[in-house]
């Protein structure tokens, strides 16, 4: 009968060494095998630098129509292009590829010439003609990216296998410029010339998820005629050689990891307008321009070393320390940073969102009046959105920025957001009351509690309210009724903390579970008007407070309350969003009634490490 652990069970395994997040392939060029004919200005595609293929381009005595095929050892001619080109754009394998636009004598081409390991044939045209692009994907899911007709273009066309269909720009406008990516929704392209008139060498680089191109690190070098380059997504690439501002060929080579750019070792030869195929890790660079010939010259890149990645949660045995260890997650010390001005100053406004998808609706515009203003901030700008319906102040607000409540407040109604526009709902609250406490995920799940009511408002208040996108329903009330009450957490699992009970301060804290309110451990400091952010009850962030203006943080983990770094400016009736490893606060007056414009992100640094699993 088979064991336990021979059913369940798991080896461990064993290495020399800690395994790393991530790891320079600090590889090299080798010569490898002539190409037959010596051309620039090819069609390149393949995976590897013992599986690539060059096709078309020109030379000084003819424009080659011919294609060859690498195998790693040697080159080899196969069936010819059906039109003869230069600059085309070409991508897939050497079994299925695909060569698209460029040019001849005739001017720009749209056609498009698909290759199945034995025969070209003629499928769709390009909606536009050009030259000089790049393509990336496959022979059935493709790109051709930006190019030249009689100007650089942005011009971005997805191939499905059979026909062409125009899609979303580059931000840049360039034209022989490097590409990575072995499908059509995950890219990058970098370098090139842009701009009109005679090559503005550029250095940047754009990432593609498939809808949207994004600009990220820019080359070290910026360069033109890179022409095709290596790599097999917006995260691993390769760029060698091209042409320098200066005019001179480049044999410098660079790997991009996703978020920045290396210099690593030279071609043997600079060079441009190379075929170059494969990925960041194995590739070739085949033929190109020296400036004053088209040698046959093959490199091979091939990477020294491999690393083993870490994954988290993974546990094995280092034989080199002797010891067990863990991969785990390990957080650093909070600090808070300065962040984009709002463009409305402001207190006492609704919140929702994350620390890199905010949104801040009404609230007090100095002196003390409402505002409809909304605005929604990205990580690092504030941006104008569309306005409430009705001005408000000493309203609270919770959810997303795509799907958020700004809950009563000067007045008791209840407006909706999804993402471009509130929306009067009709529900009113059932207990008309300001400066509450407020938790909820979306524009359909919030809860509501504490304030005051009255006239004056001075009438403290317990009562705790639910919204479930249609109605209002009073459940269980707070243990301590109290206005200036931060708030946070869902409607099933929220924090209440603070506040004015109207007998001085308090620091009372309470944790709901969905049915009832539980007095939990103290604040370390009473003050009334602190704000509160966090995703339930049991991980709290309450930042601020007036007594007088305060700028104290403190950190809840469901069972302590510690207090960790202070904002840089005291407030008070901020909006507070995000989570304890990652927030905002935003607005809050810091004197009397001054509303403020002042972000403040709030960023616990976390990585992946190699830990020793001990006993005990």
């Amino acid at each position: 009968m088979a064991s336990y652990k021979t059913n369940k069970g798991f080896a461990v395994q064993t290495v020399s060494t800690d395994p790393v997040a991530s790891a320079l392939p600090t590889g090299t060029w080798s010569s490898g095998s002539n190409l037959n004919e010596g051309r620039e200005a090819t069609g390149s595609a393949g995976v590897s630098n013992s599986s690539a293929m060059v096709f078309g381009g020109q030379n000084p005595g003819s424009n080659p129509v011919n294609a060859e095929v690498y195998n790693g050892s040697a080159w080899s001619e196969v069936a010819n292009l059906l039109t003869v080109r230069w600059n085309p754009a070409g991508f897939g394998t050497v079994t299925a590829s695909i060569a698209t636009g460029g040019e001849n004598p005739g001017g720009n081409l749209a056609t498009t010439n698909s290759w199945n390991g034995s025969a070209w044939t003629e499928v769709g045209d390009l909606n536009q003609a050009r030259a000089y692009c790049a393509g990336m994907g496959t022979a059935t899911a493709g790109l051709a990216v930006a190019g030249y007709t009689t100007t650089r273009v942005d011009t971005v066309e997805s191939w499905n296998g059979s026909s062409w269909t125009e899609i979303a720009e580059i931000n840049t406008a360039r034209n022989n410029h490097g590409r990575s990516g072995f499908t059509n929704t995950d890219g990058l392209i970098f370098g090139g010339a842009s701009g009109a008139g005679a090559p503005g060498y550029t250095a940047i680089t754009e990432s593609w998820n498939g809808s949207a191109w994004t600009e990220v690190a820019n080359l070290n070098a910026a360069r033109h005629q890179i022409n095709t380059s290596s790599g097999e997504s917006s995260s691993s690439a390769l760029a060698s050689g091209g042409i320098n501002p200066n005019a001179s060929r480049s044999a410098a080579t660079e790997f991009f990891n996703g978020t920045s750019w290396t210099e690593l070792n030279d071609l043997s030869l600079a060079r441009a307008q190379m075929g170059t195929a494969g990925t960041a890790n194995s590739s070739i660079a085949a033929s190109g321009n020296i400036g004053t010939a088209t040698p046959t010259a093959t490199e091979e890149w091939e990477t020294s070393s491999s690393f083993q990645q870490q994954n988290l949660g993974q546990v094995y045995y280092n034989s080199g320390s002797n010891a067990f260890k863990v991969t785990k997650t390990v957080f650093g010390t909070g600090a808070w940073a300065s962040g984009g001005n709002m463009s409305t100053t402001r207190a006492q406004a609704s919140s929702a969102g994350t620390q890199t998808a905010a949104l801040v609706a009404g609230g007090a515009a100095p002196p003390s009046t409402g505002t409809v203003n909304s605005e929604e901030y990205n990580g690092s700008a504030w941006a104008e959105g569309n306005n409430l319906n009705t001005a408000v102040r000493l309203n609270v607000g919770r959810g997303t920025q795509t799907s958020a409540l700004s809950m009563a407040g000067s007045n008791s109604g209840t407006e909706a957001y999804n993402g471009t526009s509130w929306t009067n709902t009709g529900h009113a609250v059932n207990t008309a009351r300001v400066q509450a406490g407020a938790g909820g995920t979306s524009h359909t799940s919030g809860i509501f509690f504490g304030g005051e009511g009255g006239s004056p408002w001075n009438n403290y208040k317990d009562n705790t309210e639910l919204y479930n996108g249609s109605t209002w329903t009073e459940v269980a009330d707070l243990n301590t009724g109290r206005t200036q009450i931060s708030g946070s957490g869902t409607a099933t699992s929220a924090i209440g903390t603070a506040g004015h009970p109207g007998s001085g301060n308090t620091n009372a804290a309470e944790s709901w579970d969905g049915t009832s309110w539980t007095s939990i451990t103290n604040l370390n400091t009473a003050l009334e008007g602190r704000t509160g952010f966090g995703t339930d009850n049991t991980t709290a962030f309450v930042v601020g407070g007036r007594s007088p203006f305060q700028g104290i943080t403190e950190q809840w983990n469901g069972s302590t309350w510690t207090e960790v770094a202070d904002m840089a400016t005291g407030r008070y009736n901020a909006s507070g969003m995000g989570s304890p490893s990652a927030g905002i606060f935003a607005g809050g007056s810091t004197t009397g009634t001054t509303g403020s414009v002042t972000t403040e992100e709030w960023t616990v640094p976390a990585t992946v490490t190699n830990k020793t699993i001990t006993v005990g």
